[in-house]
């Protein structure tokens, strides 16, 4: 294979690879080698795989290309059969490192498949290893001490942005075809923001969080990163079904999310705001990425309307409820960064957080009202452009949670109501970065948002924007 056309596969969408497969012009075990000779040649300088799978990802493409060679119909596999993926490294592999980006716990090994895991290994993708978190996923950067920092494949001063950092470097710089993440408020939608990719958080009760319990009131969802809509649907529809004793759950879609993208929508009801409160104004490219997406909804029919959006009295609950996930890890302080051990602190005792949980619940359902008026809100992914590596370090732990909060603001309140949201991308900003929107939907309208976001994908072009090595 020449090495123009082994970019070109590496970069192509996942279902493309998936049809290469069925139709035997490419071998799992091909597609496996290609991913791993690019994981050597790019990952010491990115950081986006703390553990590489080698040896059980080979063995793996080598009994799935021999069971290509002795299926007669390959068009009845699965959608994205053979295809390689990748895991963060919140979320437990069978016989594979698990360190939530703790440094002390970098030879822990998981001794079980967590229910997402099961899912797509059941649906015939390759897991290639697991990919870098913030530490315990608490941050929008990936930086965790004793682990080199995780950067951009964009622009290597810059970060990839976290927690689900690894997952979307590796994906960007044609490391992987697809890939896990989960997001707790934000944690894929701003990596999608920062390396041009979609970013698919479903609604709560989606996916399921099995063995495990929820142990933060439902914020946090696994999700997709993908560099298609399709491709995102195509991993959500795997990914997506209760499993016996989920603490909260969704019906299946009445039709697959690959099949309901296809659709026409109705003329829609579209809400959008480039100003949130308390921080006010978005940065100047992320406001006009709003605008542009807005008159492009427009232009295709829908009713738009400008709203005002204020978060403020959710940031208090909140924020005690994001730091119990520290607390609740049951890793010890001393093994922390300073600012993980100062966010354990904010956490308070077991009624304060009770309280905050009521707090934010109270306030969620006055946020799902708005949707009373609106089919989908269209929101900036992050208030301003992507930060460099290492730009928060100087800073005091306050100080860090200030920029944090006015950084990553439109996120976290739909971790909060548990409604879906997509980031998709839509243009580059001076530093030569991706940035890019949100498009929120009601609950339990992903089939909503992902059709809208697939004529937007169109429309915008954004699969046409550099790949890494073009830069």
């Amino acid at each position: 294979m020449r090495s123009d056309q082994a970019t070109n596969i590496a970069f192509a969408p996942a279902l493309t690879q998936a049809q290469l497969i069925r139709d035997r012009q490419i071998s799992p075990l091909e597609l496996v080698e290609l991913y791993l000779a690019r994981i050597e040649t790019y990952n010491p300088q990115l950081g986006c795989f703390y553990h590489v799978a080698a040896e059980s990802a080979i063995a793996d493409a080598k009994q799935k290309t021999e069971q290509i060679a002795q299926t007669r119909d390959t068009q009845t596999l699965p959608p994205l059969f053979g295809v390689p993926t990748a895991i963060k490294d919140l979320n437990a592999v069978a016989r594979m490192p698990i360190s939530y980006g703790v440094s002390a716990l970098k030879e822990q090994i998981a001794d079980y498949d967590e229910g997402v895991v099961s899912k797509i290994k059941a649906a015939g993708l390759i897991i290639l290893g697991k990919t870098a978190t913030s530490q315990l996923g608490s941050l929008p950067y990936t930086e965790s001490p004793g682990f080199s920092p995780t950067r951009n494949p964009w622009n290597l001063d810059y970060t990839p942005g976290g927690s689900s950092g690894g997952a979307a470097s590796a994906l960007a710089a044609g490391l992987c075809a697809i890939a896990h993440g989960n997001d707790g408020g934000g944690s894929i939608r701003g990596p999608a923001f920062c390396c041009g990719l979609v970013g698919i958080k479903p609604s709560r009760g989606r996916v399921s969080y099995a063995p495990v319990g929820d142990f933060q009131n439902g914020i946090s969802a696994n999700g997709v990163l993908a560099r298609t809509v399709k491709d995102g649907a195509a991993l959500l529809d795997i990914i997506s079904g209760y499993i016996t004793g989920d603490p909260y759950w969704l019906p299946d879609p009445e039709i697959p999310f690959l099949t309901a993208i296809e659709q026409t929508l109705p003329q829609l009801s579209i809400g959008f705001a480039t100003a949130i409160a308390p921080a006010g104004e978005a940065h100047p490219i992320c406001q006009e990425s709003v605008k542009q997406t807005v008159s492009i909804i427009e232009a295709m029919g829908h009713r738009v309307a400008e709203i005002s959006f204020d978060v403020t009295p959710l940031i208090a609950p909140f924020t005690t409820i994001w730091s119990a996930g520290i607390t609740s890890s049951g890793v010890t302080l001393d093994a922390l960064s300073p600012m993980n051990r100062w966010i354990a602190e904010l956490s308070g005792h077991a009624g304060e957080y009770l309280q905050a949980v009521q707090q934010m619940q109270l306030i969620s359902r006055q946020i799902v009202s708005l949707f009373d008026n609106y089919d989908v809100l269209v929101l900036p992914t992050y208030m301003h452009p992507t930060i460099r590596v290492g730009e928060f370090a100087n800073f005091t732990p306050e100080e860090t949670l200030a920029k944090i909060i006015s950084w990553i603001l439109p996120c976290p309140a739909w971790n909060a109501t548990g409604q879906p949201a997509i980031a998709i991308p839509t243009g580059i900003d001076h530093n030569g970065l991706p940035v890019g929107v949100q498009l929120i939907g009601k609950p339990a309208s992903e089939s909503l948002i992902l059709t809208l976001a697939s004529q937007l994908e169109t429309a915008i072009n954004f699969s046409s924007f550099p790949t890494l090595e073009e830069n």
